[in-house]
């Protein structure tokens, strides 16, 4: 059976985490772990790839809405290199441009609103990536 793929929305203080199902049809949203220590990071997401079976990594990649790279985008290939580098696993950088506007609409048509989407924005822009990301493999 094929592994699983993993959606991250990358941020400095957390990064959302997404999840595959095994027929690779559906992201489920699977929390956020903490972006302030990158070894701390690149070691929980080298264990999540032992724990879930991870075979490909897909990362939000920030571009301007122009589709330029800016700083962000820079800090985020770099990073996605260091995940791929670690974990051992490919990694696809892909477009995430409104992806946090997606995933606020979403949870707000869930009745999650304040400091609760808050809390969940992270992983729903995860889930967003990944689930664009699987419509568009499937298509």
């Amino acid at each position: 059976m094929p592994g699983k793929v993993c959606g991250l929305d990358l941020g400095r203080a957390r990064v959302g985490v997404a999840i595959s199902d095994e027929l690779g049809i559906m992201a489920h949203p699977r929390g956020v772990i903490s972006g302030k220590n990158q070894p701390d990071l690149l070691r929980a997401l080298s264990e999540l790839v032992e724990k879930e079976e991870i075979e490909r990594f897909v990362i939000g990649l920030p571009l301007d809405m122009k589709g330029g790279e800016g700083d962000a985008a820079k800090k985020a290939r770099d990073l996605a290199q260091r995940i791929a580098d670690r974990t051992g696993v490919d990694v696809e950088l892909v477009d995430e441009r409104l992806s946090t506007v997606d995933a606020r609409r979403k949870l707000a048509a869930g009745d999650v609103h304040g400091k609760k989407a808050k809390a969940h924005i992270d992983e729903a822009s995860a889930v967003v990536i990944l689930q664009s990301w699987l419509d568009a493999r499937r298509a």
